[in-house]
């Protein structure tokens, strides 16, 4: 049982920040790869950042420089650092869990909004 929860979303300001986090209730969270995807309405849901179990960490273009990945393995917990966060940030920001190779190892969370004004 692998069970994403979202938190930390809200409205900011264009230039402001936020810290998402994804605490994940597994039994081998240090194991996981786990994925931020944003979808903004009615656009494709896209990959924000993605840390793997050794800590690597991988950003979409549009966000590097100015969001940061990290893990937690103590308090099962990942989080999504956004700085400078700009209206074109705004979406519902989903955290996945990838628990083993294939579909049905993914695990998602319900999603957080965040609303960036101008």
């Amino acid at each position: 049982q692998v069970q994403p929860v979202e938190s930390g979303g809200g409205l900011v300001q264009a230039g402001g920040s936020l810290r998402l986090s994804c605490a994940v209730s597994g039994r081998t969270f240090s194991s996981y790869v786990i994925n931020w995807f944003r979808q903004a309405p009615g656009k494709q849901r896209e990959l924000v950042a993605a840390i793997t179990n050794d800590g690597s960490t991988n950003y979409a273009d549009s966000v590097k420089g100015r969001f940061t990945i990290s893990r937690d393995n103590a308090k099962n917990t990942v989080y999504l650092q956004m700085n400078s966060l700009k209206p074109e940030d705004t979406g519902v920001y989903y955290c996945k869990a990838v628990a083993g190779r294939g579909a049905g190892y993914d695990y998602w969370g319900q999603g957080t909004q965040v609303t960036v004004s101008s």
